[in-house]
């Protein structure tokens, strides 16, 4: 008897920081489930329509998510925490095939992950503009396919929307990393 793949909230597109967490919690054989935003995700877990979540809570650079928190403060009822990880957060620019970091005028990812990088992106000097999540920013970039825009994001991202790597390991800390909790739903 064979029992069924989890399926796995997590706020972002595929390609998520929050996909690693997903495998140290419930290993590799699983179902990522992308949602928009921390409250869709958990509201998924709640309805059943995802069997977990993995909800980012703190980065060791910029102290609590407080939206993920905030999120978690108004589903908490029905829902547990199954335990801690930390994930080690390595912010990569990727730009698609042609582009350099001279034709770079416009940097895209989550605020948190902008956050994180901000030494470098305000010497790099590009225009900075927010975006819901780091690997929607990276899918957003390949499918535009412009040379003046990249995002901050992961090597996973990269690789799965076909971009390179313009300049890596641009966070401001080295050892970078996110707290996430494994969230499941309550008796």
């Amino acid at each position: 008897m064979t029992t069924a793949r989890p399926r796995i909230a997590f706020q972002g597109a595929l390609g998520a920081f929050s996909e690693d967490a997903i495998r140290v919690f419930w290993g590799p054989d699983t179902i990522p489930v992308p949602c928009e935003s921390f409250t869709s995700m958990l509201a998924a877990v709640k309805a059943g329509a995802a069997d977990g979540a993995v909800l980012p809570v703190e980065n060791m650079s910029i102290g609590p998510i407080t939206s993920a928190l905030d999120a978690l403060d108004d589903f908490s009822v029905g829902l547990n925490i199954g335990g801690t990880t930390e994930v080690l957060v390595v912010h990569a620019l990727l730009g698609v095939q042609g582009a350099s970091l001279e034709s770079v005028k416009l940097v895209t990812s989550h605020p948190i992950a902008l956050a994180q990088c901000r030494r470098f992106l305000q010497a790099f000097g590009a225009r900075i503009e927010p975006f819901y999540d780091t690997a929607g920013a990276a899918k957003m970039v390949s499918e535009k396919k412009d040379v003046s825009i990249a995002a901050v994001a992961s090597h996973s991202a990269a690789l799965r929307y076909g971009l390179i790597v313009l300049a890596d390991a641009i966070q401001d800390e080295p050892d970078n990393w996110t707290r996430f909790v494994r969230i499941e739903r309550g008796n």
